[in-house]
């Protein structure tokens, strides 16, 4: 479960960028978090991978206190998130295989385990008989699926994609979507963090609306089926 209760973030300049931040999302939930540019996703984003400190309040994922967290601490918290980022970061000389076994090989996992794991994660990820090519020739939304191939490499139990699809083209964006909800099926705990409207719409699943630094919607996907239903028995 992660958990932010009252989570203030101020930003050294003053910028309030999180305002009294209350959220919970289950094991096994999906949760779509949306908002306008600067609204405070990406502080979010931050303040779970501890790349920032909170100001104030608390955020636990799992067993880790992150207002309490060690820096020693953090690469233990990491092993259970795996992210995707927009911009893929890819390492262009190494093949797909290889950018995937990079994840697994820095906490030091055996070359046995390296070779059982992986054609599994790459049956996944839909990159069955692509483990011997490069970023470079691959479509963005090959790559994007190598990303998120890498961050299942290491079986977390959170999947967090801050803006997964930005830099692929509409029809891309659906397919990587549809490998989400198919690593969502595995029991993993998924977060979205998107700008892209039509996605959340399509997919139904939980979405959380931030602005201004606060937490300004929170629908569930039982209430876009009421929703509908309502909207054909109105017709």
């Amino acid at each position: 479960m992660i958990e932010f209760k009252n989570v203030k973030k101020v930003y050294k300049n003053g910028t309030i960028a999180l305002d009294g931040i209350d959220l919970t999302v289950q094991d096994g939930e999906f949760v779509f978090i949306v908002g306008q540019s600067g609204a405070g996703k990406s502080t979010l984003m931050k303040l779970l991978l501890r790349e920032e400190k909170l100001t104030s309040g608390t955020l636990t994922v799992g067993k880790y206190d992150l207002s309490k967290m060690s820096f020693g601490r953090i690469p233990r918290l990491r092993r259970k998130l795996g992210v995707v980022f927009q911009d893929f970061r890819l390492f262009e000389d190494k093949t797909v295989y290889e950018n995937i076994a990079f994840a697994m090989r820095v906490i030091g996992e055996s070359g046995k385990s390296i070779r059982r794991r992986i054609p599994l994660i790459l049956r996944v990820v839909n990159l069955e008989g692509k483990q011997h090519c490069y970023p470079n020739e691959l479509s963005g939304g090959e790559q994007q699926r190598v990303a998120l191939g890498r961050a299942l490499a290491n079986n977390p139990d959170y999947i967090i994609a801050d803006e997964p699809t930005g830099n692929i083209d509409p029809e891309l964006s659906m397919e990587l979507m549809n490998t989400l909800v198919k690593i969502h099926k595995l029991n993993k705990t998924v977060i979205v963090v998107t700008h892209e409207q039509n996605l959340v719409d399509h997919f139904k699943k939980r979405v959380v609306t931030i602005s201004n630094g606060k937490i300004v919607s929170d629908r569930h996907g039982e209430m876009f089926k009421q929703e509908e239903d309502d909207q054909h028995e109105g017709t």
